[in-house]
């Protein structure tokens, strides 16, 4: 009896059923696609943060920069003179520590043994600086004659004359080289390029004289697999080239840990931990744990670098999190009141129907029962349209892929601040928005539908729970 009065009552009243599941549908259209946008701010996020990070990593461990003016950022080259006139190309390259001051190896064991860390790996950021060229000597070109006179006690004449031609032409060359743990390639900056050309490091390539060079400076440099580098004098095959998966790559080249090491006279040494923690809800607590049990550290994780991301990515994430949320609670508030008020409304049209049931021996509760399943059965209706609606405005949002650019660093240290190598400037990256609608907001539409039913049938339930046979009568002409 139930189900055969509803079906006939939400066919007779189809007009009215459908204006009230219409507006729940925009409200939770709204929501489907405010939900999605913001899903995919934080994806593009991610993606940018993991290009300069790797995947996997949850907070990098790192000491502070050396002061401004140290020796270490003067470095010093020192040529041959050539005595013979003849010239000759000459070389020098010096290979320094990038970024920040190098802690102990062993402090990255000690970083995985704190609580919640669930693996850690040590890496040496560098930066090489090569100067090479070539000197000219110049020639003396003498004038015609020379000092009058002479001097008592007949002293020679000094030539006039000047010096013509030589000087010297060198050209720098700058680079950025990262020694990475081979034996720990989950972790670290390589891991947000993929190879795109030979091969990754082996893990018993620890010590080889083996490098994987990023694609755009194999470009520069017309390197290719097979190809030999040299740095400080030690020659580097190039085993395979890698493309970062976006924007630029954490260094030019990528080489053994202990290799790096040995360039950079810096033994058992790294600039940067990263680690991974056994659960992305117990990242603060391993933050402060190893800043509590590792001394002389700055521990930063993916959210505090996410707070120095600006640009038009920031910008619309923060509008999608912020105005747009608060937007759809609007929107879906009055939706649910309209939706109220309007059953609320045709409960009151429907005093003679209602009283009359009583009068036949309905209960209250039968009533009102009779009515909420009106309205349960709109909002799915409306949550049907909405689900429906949300799901075209998330497929024109990823059709049309919107650019956004994040800014990221502006004078801060290499890996914009996070402990990645990388340059001393700031870094622009295009990413393209995304609207990825998931199971989780699928439900939520689900749920909001069924709430706003309920809310919509609290409203004329109460109304008809109220409404008396004598009222009916009173109707009747």
């Amino acid at each position: 009896m139930f189900f055969t009065y509803l079906r006939r009552e939400l066919r007779r009243r189809r007009k009215a059923a459908l204006v009230v599941a219409s507006g729940l549908a925009l409200g939770i259209a709204l929501v489907i696609v405010v939900t999605s946008v913001s899903a995919g701010m934080g994806a593009a996020q991610d993606k940018v943060l993991q290009s300069l990070y790797g995947l996997g990593t949850d907070m990098t461990v790192t000491k502070a920069a050396a002061p401004p003016g140290s020796d270490a950022e003067r470095p010093r080259f020192r040529f041959d003179a050539q005595d013979d006139g003849s010239g000759g190309e000459q070389s020098s390259d010096r290979v320094m520590v990038q970024g920040f001051q190098t802690l102990a190896s062993s402090t990255v064991s000690e970083v995985g043994a704190q609580s919640g860390v669930a693996d850690a790996v040590g890496g040496l950021s560098l930066q090489v600086v090569k100067v090479s060229g070539e000197f000219t000597r110049g020639r003396f070109q003498q004038d015609g004659g020379g000092a009058p006179g002479g001097g008592q006690g007949g002293a020679q004449p000094s030539p006039q004359g000047r010096v013509e031609g030589g000087g010297a032409d060198f050209d720098v060359n700058s680079y950025s080289v990262y020694g990475t743990d081979v034996t720990e390639p989950a972790l670290g900056p390589l891991t947000s390029s993929r190879i795109t050309s030979g091969r990754t490091f082996a893990a018993n390539e620890t010590n080889a004289a083996v490098a994987v060079a990023d694609a755009s400076y194999a470009k520069e440099k017309k390197l290719k697999t097979g190809s030999t580098v040299t740095v400080k004098d030690t020659k580097f095959e190039v085993v395979g080239i890698a493309t970062a998966d976006s924007g630029d790559a954490a260094a030019d080249l990528y080489i053994p840990l202990k290799r790096a090491q040995t360039l950079a006279d810096a033994k058992d040494k790294v600039t940067t931990i990263y680690v991974k923690a056994t659960d992305s809800q117990r990242i603060d607590s391993v933050k402060s744990e190893i800043r509590k049990n590792v001394g002389g550290t700055t521990v930063t994780t993916s959210a505090d670098l996410a707070d120095t991301v600006s640009g038009s990515l920031s910008t619309a994430s923060s509008l999608a999190t912020s105005v747009g949320k608060w937007l759809s609670v609007v929107v879906l508030v009055a939706a649910f009141l309209v939706a109220g008020l309007l059953t609320s409304s045709a409960v009151s049209r429907r005093v003679r129907e209602f009283g009359t049931l009583k009068a036949l021996g309905w209960r209250s509760g039968r009533v009102t029962g009779q009515v909420v399943g009106e309205a349960v059965v709109n909002g799915l209706v409306g949550g049907a349209l909405g689900i429906a609606l949300g799901l075209a405005g998330a497929y024109a949002v990823t059709a049309a892929s919107p650019t956004l650019q994040a800014q990221l660093g502006g004078g801060g240290s290499a890996g914009g601040g996070f402990g990645g190598p990388g340059r001393q400037t700031q870094r622009t990256l295009d990413v393209a928005l995304t609207a990825p609608v998931s199971p989780a907001t699928i439900a939520l539409a689900v749920a909001l539908a069924v709430t706003g039913g309920l809310v919509a049938g609290a409203f004329g339930g109460w109304r008809a729970s109220r409404l008396r046979p004598a009222d009916a009568l009173r109707r009747v002409e």
